[in-house]
Parts: structure tokens; C-alpha cells; sequence
């Protein structure tokens, strides 16, 4: 495509995320103009044009896939919608950025990934994480030796507050839609696919999510190919705020990230020191790095270099969270080929 040449772009879902891609293509990247946003909620839809001088509203997605102006697609409606919409965009010809998981079915993301290919489109995942700056200074020290032979890898992410019971329901449980997260997190530090998942958990914040067949605390444990071990902790509950720290310990040394605080400041007094607590949730946590991952994904159309975040990386933690819940319900250690 030519560089010069502004890339046409049309968001399917104007929620939380949506919202978010919208503000950042209208305001923070250049190289993309804003054509179309499609939502079910036209008053919403309609309200988010203005304030973002978007020309053109539609509640129909299929009419945003026909518009010639329009190259490209961010996909971030509900996730039971994410097949459906990609499948027909790469057959349209659009590239293609999905919000995770492209499916919560493998057989469904296989044929989604192969129709994908034959089209020749671009195909990223929304895996903001992994585009957050100290990450990203971790897996360096990672894949350049820094600290020598990766041998453990420690992630804790835990949420301020339980999602509603009517999301539980219908999310594919804390391992789909929570620690997917962190199972992409853990394949990026180390560069290597996981083979054995073993899990265990309970309901230790809200029995209204047991009440429904899901839990709210879990430790995972992963083990990779290469030999590196890896402990996932989740809670559902952080009362002191949106608690995400990884670390890898190496044969030359150990890497860290800790959770940056809302301030810099702290106070000391008679009755001791405090200090600011980390962002609320994801929005504020990782807005740099949702406007990062979007201009990855126009760079690779603009350039014409695979996606930083493949269709494969997107499959990948769909098929460790199924290993894990398998792994959960029969208390055991489940190899990645049994899934």
C-alpha cells in the first residue's frame, strides 16, 4: 500500500474498547482516517460521529463492508459477534483487527484464520499488553540474554472488582476472559509455546460467580516447551486497585515489572508513609498501549510485514484456557495435545 496514502477505517462496536479506538484514530494517528463506526446503539453511534467528526453512522455492519473507502476493520462488538464479523471482513477484502479472543470455539478460529490467508489480508489480535512499555522492556532483556537462560516466570493480575453475573455467564469463565491475558503474556516474555497447564481455584470473592459454575481466584501453573515454569495468580478483587506485575528469573539475573501508581508522590507523617495506588482498571492502565497496538497494526498494512500479534498468538491462549478449566474440573495436569 502506498505510505503516503491515508488507510481508510471503519469500527464495528462502539462500547468501552470501541470508544477508546475511535478517540485514538481521530485524534492520535495520522495515518488513518476515521470513515465509518457501526453500532447497535444509534444513539450512541451517532453521538461518538459528531464528537469525532466521523462521516458516516451505520447499525449494520455489512454496510460498512461494502464501502470502497474503507481498508480496514477494528472489530470490537461483543465477543460472540468476533467470527462472524471477521470472517466476512477478510472476504471483503478489509484488513482485519480483532479484539480478543477471535472465538471462544478452536474450530472456529481455525476457519476463521484459514479464510483469513486466502483472503491475503492483515490479521492482528488485540493483545494490548503486550505493547504496554514496561513489558515490552522486559521481553528484551528476555530474548537478548540479559538475564541469561529464562528459568521462572511470575504474572499477577488481578481486577478491582467482579464483573456482573450476566457477563460471568456468558464470558467463557476467568480463564477466557481474564487470564487469556496473561497466557499470551507469559508465551511473549519467553518465545516459546506451553505444553502441560495445570490449574486450581475457588470462589473466595463473590458466591454468586460459584452460584453460576465459574470461579474468582486461581493459581496456573505452565510449563513450556523449553523447560521454563511459569505461575499465574488471578483474583477478581483487588481492593487497593488493578494490580498487574510480571518478572522473569534467568541464570544471569531476574527482570521486573511493577505496577505503576496514579502519582509519584508520597507522604510521610506521625503515622507513617503512603503512596498513590495503581490505575483503577485496563482503560487506564494500558491507554498508551492500546494507541501503540493500533499503530503497530497500520504500520504492517502501510508495510506490508505479518502482524505483531498473529492469528496464531490469538489461538494459542483460547487453547491453554481450555487445557486450564479441563485441568481444574479434573484436578490434574493436562497436556496441550489433549485439548
Amino acid at each position: 500500500m502506498n505510505k503516503s496514502a491515508k488507510i481508510g477505517v471503519g469500527v464495528i462496536g462502539a462500547g468501552r474498547i470501541g470508544a477508546l479506538h475511535i478517540e485514538h484514530l481521530a485524534q492520535n494517528i495520522p495515518e488513518a482516517e476515521l470513515i465509518s463506526i457501526c453500532s447497535l446503539d444509534a444513539p450512541g453511534v451517532k453521538s461518538l460521529a459528531k464528537q469525532f467528526n466521523v462521516p458516516k453512522v451505520t447499525t449494520d455492519y455489512n454496510t460498512l463492508l461494502t464501502d470502497p473507502q474503507i481498508h480496514a476493520v477494528l472489530v470490537a462488538s461483543a465477543t460472540d459477534t468476533h467470527v462472524e464479523i471477521s470472517q466476512a471482513a477478510a472476504q471483503a477484502r478489509k484488513h482485519v483487527f480483532c479484539e480478543k479472543p477471535i472465538s471462544l470455539d478452536l474450530e472456529q478460529i481455525d476457519e476463521t484464520l484459514a479464510i483469513v490467508e486466502r483472503a491475503g489480508v492483515k490479521f492482528q489480535v488485540g493483545f494490548n499488553r503486550r505493547f504496554d512499555a514496561s513489558f515490552m522492556r522486559v521481553r528484551e532483556a528476555v530474548a537478548s540474554g540479559e538475564i541469561g537462560k529464562p528459568h521462572i516466570v511470575r504474572i499477577t493480575s488481578r481486577d478491582p472488582a467482579p464483573p456482573p453475573i450476566e457477563y460471568v455467564k456468558v464470558s467463557g469463565g476467568i480463564f477466557l476472559d481474564m487470564t487469556i491475558h496473561d497466557f499470551d503474556m507469559a508465551r511473549y516474555l519467553i518465545g516459546d509455546e506451553v505444553v502441560e497447564v495445570y490449574a486450581v481455584g475457588g470462589v473466595r470473592v463473590d458466591p454468586k460467580i460459584g452460584e453460576v459454575g465459574d470461579i474468582d481466584t486461581a493459581v496456573i501453573t505452565l510449563r513450556f516447551r523449553n523447560g521454563v515454569i511459569a505461575t499465574i495468580d488471578n483474583s477478581r478483587e483487588a481492593v487497593y486497585g488493578y494490580d498487574q506485575r510480571v518478572e522473569v528469573f534467568g541464570s544471569k539475573g531476574m527482570v521486573k515489572a511493577e505496577n505503576p501508581l496514579t502519582d509519584a508522590v508520597t507522604f510521610s507523617g506521625s503515622e507513617g508513609t503512603r503512596a498513590a495506588s495503581p490505575p483503577y482498571f485496563f482503560v487506564e492502565r494500558y491507554k498508551p498501549a492500546f494507541l501503540s497496538e493500533l499503530r503497530a497494526f497500520f504500520a504492517c498494512i502501510q508495510e506490508d510485514t505479518p502482524p505483531p500479534v498473529t492469528g496464531n498468538d490469538g489461538r494459542a491462549p483460547v487453547a491453554i484456557g481450555f487445557a486450564a478449566l479441563k485441568s481444574l474440573r479434573e484436578n490434574r495436569p493436562v497436556l496441550l495435545s489433549e485439548v
